[in-house]
This record gives structure tokens, C-alpha cells and sequence, in this order.
């Protein structure tokens, strides 16, 4: 009976012994991984800051693009204004009625 207990004993230890090695590889990857992402997390933060501080070629762009439909809708409102004024005999000393 000894020597069975003995073997259960050692199959014990021997199961414990594998499930703590197969375990420590789950700890050091997600250690691991958690130190890259505390490694990272400085340059993907001052790469956010650059991309929200500066503007690219192509937003700049667009931002001119509507700057100048604005200015157009703002000369057509005022090029039929004039008309109008013109049309009904109020024209301003500014206005250029043919």
C-alpha cells in the first residue's frame, strides 16, 4: 500500500509541478504584453497630440475649399439683393444697376 501511495503522492507533485510551469507562461506573456503596452502607450499618446495639433495638406484643403463657397454664397446673396434693389428702384449709391 506504501508504494501506491507513494506513486499517488508523486503524481500529485508532479501534476502540480506542470500546472505551475504551464501557468507561469500564461503570467509572463500577460506580463509581457502588459509591459509593451505600458512601453507603447507614451509614443502612441505623443503621436496622438501631433496628428490633433498640426493639419495635414489635405484638411487644409478643405478647410479653404469651404471658406471660399462661403465668400461665393455670401457675393451671390448680395449680387441679388442688388438686383432687387435695382429692379424696384432703390438701388444704393453703391449699387451698379444697367
Amino acid at each position: 500500500m506504501q508504494s501506491a501511495c507513494a506513486t499517488l503522492g508523486a503524481m500529485k507533485i508532479f501534476a502540480i509541478a506542470v500546472g505551475a510551469l504551464l501557468l507561469s507562461g500564461c503570467v509572463v506573456g500577460s506580463i509581457a504584453s502588459t509591459a509593451v503596452d505600458v512601453a507603447t502607450l507614451p509614443v502612441k499618446a505623443a503621436s496622438k497630440t501631433y496628428d490633433l495639433a498640426t493639419t495635414s495638406q489635405a484638411e487644409a484643403d478643405q478647410k479653404r475649399g469651404r471658406e471660399l463657397r462661403k465668400e461665393e454664397e455670401r457675393r451671390g446673396r448680395e449680387a441679388r439683393a442688388m438686383a432687387d434693389r435695382c429692379r424696384k428702384g432703390r438701388a444704393l449709391p453703391t449699387d451698379i444697376c444697367g
